[in-house]
Protein backbone atom coordinates (compact mmCIF):
# COMPACT_ATOMS: atom_id res chain seq x y z
CA UNK A 1 0.00 0.00 0.00
CA UNK A 2 1.48 3.38 -0.97
CA UNK A 3 1.57 6.11 1.64
CA UNK A 4 -1.01 8.31 -0.10
CA UNK A 5 -3.57 5.50 -0.01
CA UNK A 6 -2.92 4.92 3.68
CA UNK A 7 -3.25 8.62 4.46
CA UNK A 8 -6.56 8.87 2.57
CA UNK A 9 -7.95 5.92 4.47
CA UNK A 10 -6.96 7.45 7.79
CA UNK A 11 -8.30 10.84 6.68
CA UNK A 12 -11.71 9.28 6.05
CA UNK A 13 -11.95 8.66 9.81
CA UNK A 14 -11.59 12.34 10.73
CA UNK A 15 -14.60 14.62 11.36
CA UNK A 16 -13.76 18.33 11.21
CA UNK A 17 -15.74 21.41 12.20
CA UNK A 18 -17.31 23.87 9.75
CA UNK A 19 -19.67 26.79 9.91
CA UNK A 20 -23.13 26.24 8.47
CA UNK A 21 -22.62 29.51 6.61
CA UNK A 22 -20.88 29.32 3.25
CA UNK A 23 -18.56 32.33 3.53
CA UNK A 24 -15.47 32.59 5.73
CA UNK A 25 -16.54 36.03 6.94
CA UNK A 26 -19.71 34.49 8.43
CA UNK A 27 -17.94 32.07 10.75
CA UNK A 28 -19.13 32.60 14.33
CA UNK A 29 -16.40 30.54 15.98
CA UNK A 30 -13.23 30.90 13.87
CA UNK A 31 -11.19 29.27 16.64
CA UNK A 32 -12.83 25.94 15.73
CA UNK A 33 -14.39 26.44 12.30
CA UNK A 34 -12.00 25.91 9.43
CA UNK A 35 -11.77 28.30 6.49
CA UNK A 36 -13.14 27.19 3.15
CA UNK A 37 -9.63 26.75 1.76
CA UNK A 38 -8.72 24.49 4.69
CA UNK A 39 -11.97 22.56 4.41
CA UNK A 40 -11.69 22.03 0.70
CA UNK A 41 -8.08 20.88 1.02
CA UNK A 42 -8.95 18.41 3.78
CA UNK A 43 -11.99 17.01 1.96
CA UNK A 44 -10.01 16.60 -1.25
CA UNK A 45 -7.37 14.77 0.81
CA UNK A 46 -9.99 12.29 1.98
CA UNK A 47 -11.40 13.65 5.25
CA UNK A 48 -14.68 11.82 5.65
CA UNK A 49 -16.88 13.84 7.98
CA UNK A 50 -17.93 17.37 8.89
CA UNK A 51 -19.81 18.68 11.93
CA UNK A 52 -21.73 21.89 11.23
CA UNK A 53 -23.12 24.72 13.33
CA UNK A 54 -24.88 27.97 12.50
CA UNK A 55 -26.91 29.51 9.72
CA UNK A 56 -30.44 29.09 8.48
CA UNK A 57 -32.01 25.88 7.26
CA UNK A 58 -31.68 27.07 3.67
CA UNK A 59 -28.00 27.93 4.17
CA UNK A 60 -27.31 24.53 5.69
CA UNK A 61 -28.69 22.77 2.62
CA UNK A 62 -26.46 24.83 0.33
CA UNK A 63 -23.48 24.26 2.61
CA UNK A 64 -23.96 20.48 2.62
CA UNK A 65 -24.11 20.50 -1.19
CA UNK A 66 -20.92 22.55 -1.30
CA UNK A 67 -19.06 20.19 1.05
CA UNK A 68 -20.13 17.12 -0.89
CA UNK A 69 -18.95 18.72 -4.13
CA UNK A 70 -15.47 19.14 -2.63
CA UNK A 71 -15.20 15.56 -1.38
CA UNK A 72 -14.05 12.49 -3.29
CA UNK A 73 -16.25 10.11 -1.31
CA UNK A 74 -19.58 9.98 0.56
CA UNK A 75 -19.46 12.17 3.67
CA UNK A 76 -20.84 11.82 7.16
CA UNK A 77 -22.44 15.24 7.75
CA UNK A 78 -23.58 15.80 11.32
CA UNK A 79 -24.71 18.38 13.85
CA UNK A 80 -25.38 18.62 17.58
CA UNK A 81 -29.15 18.96 17.26
CA UNK A 82 -30.20 17.36 20.54
CA UNK A 83 -33.24 19.69 20.74
CA UNK A 84 -34.32 19.51 17.12
CA UNK A 85 -32.64 20.89 14.01
CA UNK A 86 -33.91 24.39 14.80
CA UNK A 87 -31.71 24.48 17.91
CA UNK A 88 -28.76 25.13 15.58
CA UNK A 89 -30.30 26.11 12.23
CA UNK A 90 -32.94 28.81 12.10
CA UNK A 91 -36.20 27.90 10.41
CA UNK A 92 -36.39 24.26 11.50
CA UNK A 93 -38.12 22.92 14.61
CA UNK A 94 -36.54 23.88 17.93
CA UNK A 95 -37.99 21.47 20.49
CA UNK A 96 -38.05 21.46 24.29
CA UNK A 97 -34.96 20.04 26.02
CA UNK A 98 -35.23 16.25 26.38
CA UNK A 99 -35.40 16.31 30.19
CA UNK A 100 -38.83 17.93 29.92
CA UNK A 101 -40.29 14.52 28.99
CA UNK A 102 -38.94 12.84 32.12
CA UNK A 103 -41.80 13.99 34.38
CA UNK A 104 -44.38 12.90 31.82
CA UNK A 105 -42.70 9.49 31.64
CA UNK A 106 -43.31 9.02 35.37
CA UNK A 107 -47.03 9.78 34.93
CA UNK A 108 -47.76 8.46 31.43
CA UNK A 109 -44.85 6.31 30.22
CA UNK A 110 -46.46 5.17 26.98
CA UNK A 111 -47.35 8.72 25.94
CA UNK A 112 -43.85 9.96 26.79
CA UNK A 113 -42.22 7.19 24.74
CA UNK A 114 -44.49 7.95 21.77
CA UNK A 115 -43.60 11.65 21.98
CA UNK A 116 -39.87 10.85 22.21
CA UNK A 117 -40.15 8.77 19.04
CA UNK A 118 -41.96 11.63 17.27
CA UNK A 119 -39.23 13.94 18.55
CA UNK A 120 -36.59 11.70 16.94
CA UNK A 121 -38.57 11.38 13.73
CA UNK A 122 -38.97 15.18 13.46
CA UNK A 123 -35.25 15.66 14.04
CA UNK A 124 -34.23 12.97 11.57
CA UNK A 125 -36.62 14.06 8.82
CA UNK A 126 -35.62 17.71 8.95
CA UNK A 127 -31.92 16.84 9.17
CA UNK A 128 -32.24 14.67 6.07
CA UNK A 129 -34.06 17.37 4.10
CA UNK A 130 -31.25 19.80 4.83
CA UNK A 131 -28.42 17.45 3.86
CA UNK A 132 -27.36 15.92 7.19
CA UNK A 133 -27.18 12.15 7.58
CA UNK A 134 -25.98 11.92 11.18
CA UNK A 135 -27.51 13.42 14.34
CA UNK A 136 -25.26 13.65 17.41
CA UNK A 137 -27.97 12.60 19.84
CA UNK A 138 -29.57 11.30 21.96
CA UNK A 139 -27.79 12.14 25.19
CA UNK A 140 -27.92 8.87 27.15
CA UNK A 141 -26.42 10.31 30.33
CA UNK A 142 -28.53 9.97 33.48
CA UNK A 143 -28.77 13.44 35.00
CA UNK A 144 -28.88 12.30 38.62
CA UNK A 145 -26.72 15.25 39.71
CA UNK A 146 -28.72 18.52 39.56
CA UNK A 147 -25.47 20.50 39.76
CA UNK A 148 -24.18 18.95 36.54
CA UNK A 149 -23.00 21.97 34.53
CA UNK A 150 -22.88 20.40 31.08
CA UNK A 151 -25.57 17.67 30.81
CA UNK A 152 -28.51 18.95 32.84
CA UNK A 153 -31.66 19.36 30.69
CA UNK A 154 -29.91 17.75 27.69
CA UNK A 155 -30.49 14.33 29.30
CA UNK A 156 -33.67 12.33 28.71
CA UNK A 157 -34.05 11.36 32.35
CA UNK A 158 -32.84 11.42 35.92
CA UNK A 159 -33.21 7.66 36.31
CA UNK A 160 -31.74 4.89 34.13
CA UNK A 161 -35.19 3.56 33.29
CA UNK A 162 -36.57 6.86 32.01
CA UNK A 163 -33.39 7.91 30.23
CA UNK A 164 -33.14 4.52 28.51
CA UNK A 165 -36.75 4.26 27.40
CA UNK A 166 -36.89 7.78 25.96
CA UNK A 167 -33.44 7.74 24.36
CA UNK A 168 -34.21 4.43 22.65
CA UNK A 169 -37.49 5.88 21.34
CA UNK A 170 -35.60 8.87 19.91
CA UNK A 171 -33.14 6.48 18.20
CA UNK A 172 -35.97 4.55 16.54
CA UNK A 173 -37.67 7.70 15.28
CA UNK A 174 -34.50 9.33 13.99
CA UNK A 175 -33.08 6.27 12.25
CA UNK A 176 -36.43 5.41 10.66
CA UNK A 177 -35.84 8.61 8.66
CA UNK A 178 -32.55 7.32 7.26
CA UNK A 179 -30.35 9.38 9.58
CA UNK A 180 -27.84 7.86 12.00
CA UNK A 181 -28.28 8.60 15.69
CA UNK A 182 -25.48 8.78 18.26
CA UNK A 183 -25.76 7.70 21.91
CA UNK A 184 -23.58 9.90 24.11
CA UNK A 185 -21.49 10.36 26.29
CA UNK A 186 -20.21 6.86 27.02
CA UNK A 187 -19.97 5.48 29.68
CA UNK A 188 -22.04 8.27 31.29
CA UNK A 189 -21.47 11.97 32.02
CA UNK A 190 -24.54 12.57 34.18
CA UNK A 191 -23.09 12.25 37.68
CA UNK A 192 -20.31 14.81 37.26
CA UNK A 193 -19.94 18.33 38.60
CA UNK A 194 -17.27 19.60 36.19
CA UNK A 195 -17.52 20.62 32.52
CA UNK A 196 -15.31 18.53 30.22
CA UNK A 197 -15.15 21.46 27.80
CA UNK A 198 -13.05 23.20 30.46
CA UNK A 199 -11.41 20.45 32.54
CA UNK A 200 -11.34 16.67 33.05
CA UNK A 201 -14.23 15.54 35.29
CA UNK A 202 -14.00 12.40 37.40
CA UNK A 203 -16.63 9.69 37.69
CA UNK A 204 -15.68 7.97 40.96
CA UNK A 205 -17.71 4.78 40.50
CA UNK A 206 -16.88 1.12 40.04
CA UNK A 207 -18.30 -1.15 37.35
CA UNK A 208 -21.07 -2.46 39.61
CA UNK A 209 -22.39 1.07 40.00
CA UNK A 210 -21.99 1.73 36.26
CA UNK A 211 -24.11 -1.34 35.55
CA UNK A 212 -26.80 0.01 37.87
CA UNK A 213 -27.01 3.67 36.79
CA UNK A 214 -24.83 4.76 33.87
CA UNK A 215 -24.93 1.86 31.43
CA UNK A 216 -28.64 0.91 31.13
CA UNK A 217 -29.55 3.82 28.78
CA UNK A 218 -26.66 2.88 26.48
CA UNK A 219 -27.79 -0.74 26.52
CA UNK A 220 -31.29 0.43 25.58
CA UNK A 221 -29.97 2.56 22.71
CA UNK A 222 -27.82 -0.32 21.46
CA UNK A 223 -30.81 -2.64 21.61
CA UNK A 224 -32.72 -0.08 19.53
CA UNK A 225 -29.99 -0.31 16.86
CA UNK A 226 -28.24 3.01 17.41
CA UNK A 227 -25.67 3.55 14.66
CA UNK A 228 -22.97 5.27 16.71
CA UNK A 229 -21.80 5.92 20.26
CA UNK A 230 -19.83 8.98 21.38
CA UNK A 231 -17.22 8.80 24.12
CA UNK A 232 -16.99 10.97 27.24
CA UNK A 233 -13.95 12.98 28.25
CA UNK A 234 -13.87 11.97 31.89
CA UNK A 235 -11.66 10.09 34.31
CA UNK A 236 -12.91 6.71 35.46
CA UNK A 237 -10.23 5.48 37.87
CA UNK A 238 -12.01 2.21 38.67
CA UNK A 239 -11.56 1.10 35.04
CA UNK A 240 -8.50 3.05 33.95
CA UNK A 241 -6.35 5.03 36.37
CA UNK A 242 -4.13 6.43 33.61
CA UNK A 243 -6.27 7.72 30.76
CA UNK A 244 -9.67 9.39 30.25
CA UNK A 245 -12.48 7.25 28.87
CA UNK A 246 -12.05 8.60 25.32
CA UNK A 247 -8.47 7.26 25.27
CA UNK A 248 -9.05 4.09 27.28
CA UNK A 249 -9.14 0.59 25.79
CA UNK A 250 -10.70 -0.64 29.04
CA UNK A 251 -13.68 1.63 28.40
CA UNK A 252 -14.04 1.58 24.59
CA UNK A 253 -12.81 -1.87 23.61
CA UNK A 254 -13.53 -3.94 26.69
CA UNK A 255 -16.64 -2.29 28.11
CA UNK A 256 -18.36 -0.96 24.98
CA UNK A 257 -17.26 -3.38 22.25
CA UNK A 258 -16.96 -6.62 24.21
CA UNK A 259 -19.18 -6.31 27.27
CA UNK A 260 -22.02 -4.30 25.67
CA UNK A 261 -21.48 -5.94 22.25
CA UNK A 262 -21.79 -2.67 20.34
CA UNK A 263 -21.14 -3.30 16.62
CA UNK A 264 -21.42 0.24 15.24
CA UNK A 265 -19.27 3.35 14.98
CA UNK A 266 -17.45 4.68 18.04
CA UNK A 267 -16.74 8.40 17.75
CA UNK A 268 -14.77 10.52 20.16
CA UNK A 269 -16.27 13.61 21.70
CA UNK A 270 -14.58 16.72 20.31
CA UNK A 271 -10.85 16.39 20.88
CA UNK A 272 -10.57 20.18 20.89
CA UNK A 273 -12.13 20.21 24.37
CA UNK A 274 -9.78 21.24 27.16
CA UNK A 275 -10.22 17.96 29.05
CA UNK A 276 -8.04 16.54 26.25
CA UNK A 277 -5.96 19.46 24.96
CA UNK A 278 -4.64 20.29 28.44
CA UNK A 279 -2.92 16.90 28.54
CA UNK A 280 -2.32 15.62 24.99
CA UNK A 281 -1.17 16.92 21.61
CA UNK A 282 -3.50 16.60 18.62
CA UNK A 283 -1.48 13.75 17.13
CA UNK A 284 -1.11 11.73 20.31
CA UNK A 285 -4.77 12.20 21.30
CA UNK A 286 -5.92 10.91 17.90
CA UNK A 287 -3.62 7.89 18.05
CA UNK A 288 -4.52 7.01 21.64
CA UNK A 289 -8.26 7.29 20.88
CA UNK A 290 -7.88 5.05 17.83
CA UNK A 291 -5.80 2.51 19.76
CA UNK A 292 -8.44 2.50 22.51
CA UNK A 293 -11.19 1.55 20.05
CA UNK A 294 -12.55 4.76 18.52
CA UNK A 295 -13.38 4.61 14.81
CA UNK A 296 -13.90 8.32 14.14
CA UNK A 297 -11.83 11.22 15.44
CA UNK A 298 -14.08 14.25 16.03
CA UNK A 299 -12.77 17.81 15.92
CA UNK A 300 -9.07 17.37 16.63
CA UNK A 301 -7.48 20.66 17.65
CA UNK A 302 -5.21 20.38 14.59
CA UNK A 303 -6.55 18.12 11.85
CA UNK A 304 -3.26 17.91 9.95
CA UNK A 305 -1.33 17.04 13.12
CA UNK A 306 -3.91 14.38 14.00
CA UNK A 307 -3.62 12.89 10.53
CA UNK A 308 0.18 13.00 10.69
CA UNK A 309 0.09 11.19 14.03
CA UNK A 310 -2.25 8.48 12.76
CA UNK A 311 -0.17 7.98 9.61
CA UNK A 312 3.06 7.65 11.59
CA UNK A 313 1.41 5.17 13.98
CA UNK A 314 0.11 3.07 11.08
CA UNK A 315 3.46 3.15 9.28
CA UNK A 316 5.30 2.03 12.43
CA UNK A 317 2.88 -0.81 13.15
CA UNK A 318 1.44 0.86 16.25
CA UNK A 319 -1.88 0.78 14.37
CA UNK A 320 -2.24 -2.52 12.55
CA UNK A 321 -3.75 -2.86 9.06
CA UNK A 322 -6.45 -5.11 10.55
CA UNK A 323 -7.39 -2.48 13.14
CA UNK A 324 -7.64 0.21 10.46
CA UNK A 325 -9.67 -2.05 8.19
CA UNK A 326 -12.21 -2.78 10.92
CA UNK A 327 -12.91 0.94 11.37
CA UNK A 328 -13.15 1.51 7.62
CA UNK A 329 -15.67 -1.32 7.38
CA UNK A 330 -17.74 0.06 10.24
CA UNK A 331 -17.80 3.46 8.55
CA UNK A 332 -18.89 1.87 5.27
CA UNK A 333 -21.68 -0.06 7.02
CA UNK A 334 -22.87 3.11 8.74
CA UNK A 335 -23.01 4.96 5.44
CA UNK A 336 -24.96 2.10 3.90
CA UNK A 337 -27.61 2.54 6.61
CA UNK A 338 -28.22 6.22 6.05
CA UNK A 339 -29.57 8.43 3.33
CA UNK A 340 -26.99 9.61 0.78
CA UNK A 341 -28.33 11.95 -1.91
CA UNK A 342 -26.75 12.36 -5.29
CA UNK A 343 -24.88 15.63 -5.74
CA UNK A 344 -27.52 18.23 -6.56
CA UNK A 345 -30.22 15.89 -5.30
CA UNK A 346 -31.56 18.18 -2.56
CA UNK A 347 -34.42 19.70 -4.49
CA UNK A 348 -37.47 19.39 -2.24
CA UNK A 349 -39.27 22.65 -1.55
CA UNK A 350 -38.31 23.82 1.94
CA UNK A 351 -41.67 25.51 2.45
CA UNK A 352 -42.67 22.11 3.85
CA UNK A 353 -39.60 21.77 6.08
CA UNK A 354 -41.78 22.00 9.20
CA UNK A 355 -45.01 20.07 8.76
CA UNK A 356 -48.26 20.88 10.58
CA UNK A 357 -47.74 17.72 12.64
CA UNK A 358 -44.29 18.91 13.68
CA UNK A 359 -45.63 22.33 14.65
CA UNK A 360 -48.23 20.58 16.74
CA UNK A 361 -45.53 18.42 18.35
CA UNK A 362 -43.48 21.46 19.27
CA UNK A 363 -46.43 23.19 20.93
CA UNK A 364 -47.67 20.00 22.63
CA UNK A 365 -44.27 19.39 24.21
CA UNK A 366 -44.11 22.96 25.48
CA UNK A 367 -47.61 22.91 26.90
CA UNK A 368 -47.09 19.53 28.59
CA UNK A 369 -43.93 20.73 30.30
CA UNK A 370 -45.26 24.16 31.36
CA UNK A 371 -45.78 24.77 35.10
CA UNK A 372 -47.47 27.84 36.52
CA UNK A 373 -48.88 29.15 39.78
CA UNK A 374 -50.52 32.30 41.13
CA UNK A 375 -52.48 34.89 39.17
CA UNK A 376 -51.65 37.07 36.23
CA UNK A 377 -49.10 39.85 35.89
CA UNK A 378 -50.62 43.31 36.36
CA UNK A 379 -49.70 46.04 33.92
CA UNK A 380 -47.42 48.75 35.27
CA UNK A 381 -46.63 52.18 33.89
CA UNK A 382 -43.12 52.14 35.35
CA UNK A 383 -42.01 48.56 35.87
CA UNK A 384 -38.71 46.78 35.24
CA UNK A 385 -38.42 43.63 33.13
CA UNK A 386 -35.22 42.18 34.61
CA UNK A 387 -33.81 39.41 32.40
CA UNK A 388 -30.87 37.24 33.38
CA UNK A 389 -29.18 35.42 30.50
CA UNK A 390 -26.66 32.65 30.88
CA UNK A 391 -23.59 32.63 28.70
CA UNK A 392 -24.85 31.22 25.41
CA UNK A 393 -23.06 33.19 22.71
CA UNK A 394 -25.11 34.99 20.06
CA UNK A 395 -28.20 34.35 22.18
CA UNK A 396 -30.61 32.84 19.62
CA UNK A 397 -33.30 32.60 22.32
CA UNK A 398 -33.53 36.39 22.71
CA UNK A 399 -33.77 38.14 19.32
CA UNK A 400 -34.91 41.75 19.24
CA UNK A 401 -38.54 40.68 18.77
CA UNK A 402 -38.51 38.00 21.49
CA UNK A 403 -41.74 37.71 23.49
CA UNK A 404 -39.68 37.96 26.69
CA UNK A 405 -38.80 41.51 25.63
CA UNK A 406 -41.91 42.75 23.86
CA UNK A 407 -44.79 41.32 25.90
CA UNK A 408 -43.69 42.75 29.27
CA UNK A 409 -42.85 46.02 27.49
CA UNK A 410 -46.42 46.24 26.22
CA UNK A 411 -47.54 45.90 29.85
CA UNK A 412 -45.25 48.72 31.00
CA UNK A 413 -42.11 46.80 32.03
CA UNK A 414 -38.95 48.28 30.54
CA UNK A 415 -36.28 45.65 29.75
CA UNK A 416 -32.98 45.41 31.60
CA UNK A 417 -30.85 42.51 30.42
CA UNK A 418 -27.90 41.23 32.44
CA UNK A 419 -25.36 38.67 31.29
CA UNK A 420 -21.64 38.10 31.76
CA UNK A 421 -20.85 41.13 29.64
CA UNK A 422 -22.98 43.39 31.87
CA UNK A 423 -21.79 45.20 34.98
CA UNK A 424 -22.29 43.09 38.09
CA UNK A 425 -25.89 43.24 39.34
CA UNK A 426 -24.83 42.28 42.87
CA UNK A 427 -24.64 44.60 45.88
CA UNK A 428 -22.26 42.47 47.91
CA UNK A 429 -24.82 42.06 50.70
CA UNK A 430 -25.55 38.31 51.07
CA UNK A 431 -28.99 39.05 52.52
CA UNK A 432 -29.97 41.59 49.85
CA UNK A 433 -27.69 40.73 46.95
CA UNK A 434 -29.42 42.52 44.08
CA UNK A 435 -28.20 46.10 43.70
CA UNK A 436 -31.67 47.63 43.54
CA UNK A 437 -30.24 51.15 43.49
CA UNK A 438 -28.96 50.36 39.99
CA UNK A 439 -32.47 49.52 38.78
CA UNK A 440 -35.23 51.93 37.89
CA UNK A 441 -37.92 52.18 40.58
CA UNK A 442 -41.16 50.24 40.31
CA UNK A 443 -42.31 46.62 40.24
CA UNK A 444 -39.91 44.01 38.87
CA UNK A 445 -40.89 41.20 36.52
CA UNK A 446 -37.99 38.74 36.82
CA UNK A 447 -37.13 36.38 33.93
CA UNK A 448 -34.29 33.90 34.36
CA UNK A 449 -32.77 32.10 31.38
CA UNK A 450 -30.66 29.58 33.27
CA UNK A 451 -29.65 26.01 32.43
CA UNK A 452 -26.60 23.82 32.17
CA UNK A 453 -24.60 24.70 29.07
CA UNK A 454 -21.22 23.69 27.66
CA UNK A 455 -18.46 26.16 28.58
CA UNK A 456 -20.55 27.80 31.31
CA UNK A 457 -18.92 25.87 34.15
CA UNK A 458 -22.07 25.73 36.28
CA UNK A 459 -25.72 24.83 36.07
CA UNK A 460 -26.87 28.25 37.23
CA UNK A 461 -27.15 27.40 40.91
CA UNK A 462 -24.16 29.54 41.86
CA UNK A 463 -26.06 32.84 41.89
CA UNK A 464 -28.14 33.98 44.91
CA UNK A 465 -31.59 33.92 43.33
CA UNK A 466 -33.39 32.71 46.50
CA UNK A 467 -32.06 35.77 48.34
CA UNK A 468 -33.06 37.99 45.40
CA UNK A 469 -36.63 36.67 45.55
CA UNK A 470 -36.82 37.33 49.30
CA UNK A 471 -35.28 40.78 48.81
CA UNK A 472 -37.84 41.77 46.17
CA UNK A 473 -40.72 40.33 48.20
CA UNK A 474 -39.61 42.24 51.29
CA UNK A 475 -39.76 45.49 49.29
CA UNK A 476 -43.04 44.45 47.67
CA UNK A 477 -41.46 44.85 44.24
CA UNK A 478 -41.76 41.35 42.75
CA UNK A 479 -44.50 41.48 40.11
CA UNK A 480 -43.91 38.00 38.67
CA UNK A 481 -41.35 35.34 37.88
CA UNK A 482 -40.59 33.34 34.72
CA UNK A 483 -37.89 30.69 34.60
CA UNK A 484 -36.76 29.20 31.30
CA UNK A 485 -34.46 26.18 31.46
CA UNK A 486 -33.47 24.67 34.79
CA UNK A 487 -36.15 22.64 36.61
CA UNK A 488 -33.89 22.64 39.65
CA UNK A 489 -33.88 26.42 39.94
CA UNK A 490 -37.67 26.45 39.55
CA UNK A 491 -38.08 23.86 42.31
CA UNK A 492 -35.85 25.94 44.56
CA UNK A 493 -37.55 29.29 43.98
CA UNK A 494 -41.22 28.40 43.73
CA UNK A 495 -41.32 27.40 47.40
CA UNK A 496 -40.42 30.98 48.35
CA UNK A 497 -43.31 32.56 46.46
CA UNK A 498 -46.67 33.61 47.90
CA UNK A 499 -49.46 31.47 46.45
CA UNK A 500 -50.96 34.40 44.57
CA UNK A 501 -47.75 35.66 42.95
CA UNK A 502 -47.69 35.04 39.16
CA UNK A 503 -44.98 32.54 38.23
CA UNK A 504 -44.28 30.21 35.34
CA UNK A 505 -41.66 27.66 34.38
CA UNK A 506 -40.75 26.27 30.95
CA UNK A 507 -37.79 24.00 30.21
CA UNK A 508 -37.56 25.63 26.80
CA UNK A 509 -35.80 28.97 26.30
CA UNK A 510 -36.72 29.59 22.68
CA UNK A 511 -39.15 32.37 21.68
CA UNK A 512 -42.06 29.93 21.33
CA UNK A 513 -41.52 28.81 24.94
CA UNK A 514 -41.56 32.45 26.03
CA UNK A 515 -44.78 33.13 24.14
CA UNK A 516 -46.63 30.19 25.69
CA UNK A 517 -45.28 30.94 29.17
CA UNK A 518 -46.14 34.64 29.10
CA UNK A 519 -49.55 33.93 27.65
CA UNK A 520 -50.20 31.82 30.76
CA UNK A 521 -49.36 34.89 32.87
CA UNK A 522 -51.78 37.09 30.95
CA UNK A 523 -49.17 38.85 28.83
CA UNK A 524 -50.66 38.72 25.35
CA UNK A 525 -48.88 38.96 22.02
CA UNK A 526 -47.29 42.36 21.48
CA UNK A 527 -47.16 44.42 18.28
CA UNK A 528 -44.16 43.58 16.08
CA UNK A 529 -43.63 40.22 17.80
CA UNK A 530 -45.47 37.65 15.72
CA UNK A 531 -44.44 34.23 14.55
CA UNK A 532 -43.66 32.61 17.89
CA UNK A 533 -46.94 30.92 18.77
CA UNK A 534 -47.10 28.33 15.98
Amino acid sequence: MVASELRRQLASLLVVRASGHRRDSQRRYPRWELTNDELRSLLEAGVGGVILLGGSAEELRLRCEQLRSWAQQPLLLCADVEEGVGQRFEGASWLVPPLSLAKLHRREPERAVALAERYGRCTGRQARLLGLNWVLGPVCDVNNNPANPVINVRAWGETPQTAGALAAAFVRGCQDEGVLACAKHFPGHGDTSADSHLELPELPHDQARLEQIELPPFRAAIAAGVGSVMTAHLSLPALDAQRPATLSAAVLDQLLRQDLQFPGLVVTDALVMEAITQHYSSGEAAVLAFEAGADLILMPADAQAALDGLEAAAASGRISPERLQSSLERRARALSRCWLPELGGLQQDLSDLVTPQERQLSRELLELSLERRGGQVSASSGGVNLIRLDTQLNCPQLPAVAPALLRPLAAGFQPTVIDQRSPSPWSGDPQAPLALDRLAPGPVFLQLFVRGNPFRGSAGGDEPWPQVILQLLAQQRLAGLAIYGSPYLWEQLRELLPAELPAVYSPGQMPQAQAISLEALGLAEAPLEGGFTD
